[in-house]
């Protein structure tokens, strides 16, 4: 636990719940908060980060804008610079509770900062989340079951096809929520609201109509069962650029251990519209 005024007596998840976006992220640039942001800087967008050599992204750019929903892209940076100003006052190397280093699509490393990995000809790609409209989903009454601080929303590989770009290629990656029937309708509408994160789910129901053989083994993250008058409901995932990197097998690539964003500065309740990202 760390001194954060105020909260000194809480947990420290809790404690930084509490406090705005920029407190956050110093923390987590000391190396202080190592887990997962969901909770944390409320009503600012929270972002999936991939990191690539200078030679694969024009192709991983042009992957983002195939596949919009799964890789809504909100920012690039300048090549070799670890910081995308638009986002806010972030330094990609040390920001992110958690990175992990891929080595040609082998998980190689995983670590609080990437200062000794840093590279010139680094282009790095932020991409909206889905836990950024969790909180308009509360203000309409849908009552979200989360997992605790230690645990990850679970993730599955499906079946539906992205559109390829050169070495990128691969299927969508979907994240699981349980939803009440009687709040689909809501769920539908307010998350259709949020194009930069994600937007409205792409499957409700049937797990197998989309390839998924069992909810009891996500991909990633943690199980979460389906309670009576529950129905599971599929939101495109930033997961899915995962997937594409290891098909693309990079001699590097960085992103965010999963369910460890990016906070940006950016207003989640920015419902529509759309960032400039050059």
């Amino acid at each position: 636990m760390i001194p954060i005024a105020g909260h000194q007596t809480l947990p420290l998840h809790e404690a930084l719940s509490a406090v705005d976006v920029g407190q956050v992220r110093r923390v987590i640039r000391q190396g202080a908060y190592g887990r997962q942001t969901h909770g944390l800087a409320t009503g600012k967008l929270q972002a999936n980060l991939i990191i690539l050599p200078r030679d694969f992204s024009a192709d991983f750019l042009r992957y983002c804008k195939n596949n919009s929903k799964p890789l809504p892209l909100i920012g690039v940076n300048r090549i070799g610079s670890p910081f995308i100003p638009q986002l806010g006052d972030i330094d990609l190397r040390t920001d992110v509770p958690s990175y992990d280093v891929y080595r040609f699509g082998i998980l190689a490393d995983r670590s609080s900062d990437i200062l000794a990995h840093w590279r010139d000809d680094f282009a790095a790609f932020a991409i909206g989340s889905g836990y950024s409209f969790e909180h308009a989903l509360a203000k309409r009454g849908v009552r979200l079951r989360r997992p605790d601080a230690c645990k990850a929303l679970p993730k599955f590989r499906t079946t539906i096809p992205t559109g390829p770009a050169g070495p990128f290629a691969g299927n969508f990656v979907v994240t699981m929520r349980a939803i009440r029937r009687q709040d689909l309708d809501s769920v539908y509408a307010v998350t259709a609201r949020f194009p930069h994160a994600h937007g409205a789910p792409i499957h409700i129901g049937d797990p197998k109509a989309i390839g998924i053989g069992c909810l009891d083994r996500p991909d990633w993250g943690d199980p979460m069962t389906i309670g009576s008058g529950e129905v599971p409901v599929f939101w495109a995932s930033g997961m899915t650029a995962f997937e594409a990197l290891q098909r693309a097998k990079p001699d590097i690539a960085i992103t965010h251990s999963p369910g460890h964003m990016l906070l940006t500065d950016l207003d989640g309740r920015a419902e529509v519209g759309s960032f400039r990202v050059f």
